[in-house]
């Protein structure tokens, strides 16, 4: 597992009045999920959609908001998704490398199963 740092644009898309906020986050080969902490859940407005448990990397387990839409933009690329609020980093999950994808490097890429 590999931690590096980007920098991502987070939006809530119900909200458009807000304006989007820069951050410089971890990107953790090993995260599944998108951490984002309080404040910038507070900043961004966003709504607590239920309640999720959480194994942190020690073991404990914790009992944690899941809030969303969050619109994540990184260059020319955007997702949506949730949030879990759990820490003071912003964590994406990543292969190695924060980057668009070089075999779609003009139009993002999903695989549907």
């Amino acid at each position: 597992m590999g931690l590096i740092r980007g920098t991502f644009s987070l939006s809530n898309p119900t909200r458009p009045d807000l304006a989007p906020l820069e951050v410089s986050a971890l990107a953790d080969s090993g995260a599944v999920h998108l951490c984002i902490p309080e404040h910038l859940a507070i900043q961004l407005n966003l709504a607590e959609l239920e309640r999720r448990e959480v194994v942190l990397a020690d073991g404990h387990r914790r009992t944690v908001p899941y809030v969303g839409p969050v619109e994540v933009r990184f260059r020319n690329r955007r997702c949506f998704t949730g949030a879990m609020v759990l820490g003071n980093e912003v964590l994406r999950p990543q292969l190695q490398s924060v980057d668009v994808n070089p075999e779609s490097p003009n139009i993002p890429l999903s695989v549907a199963m």
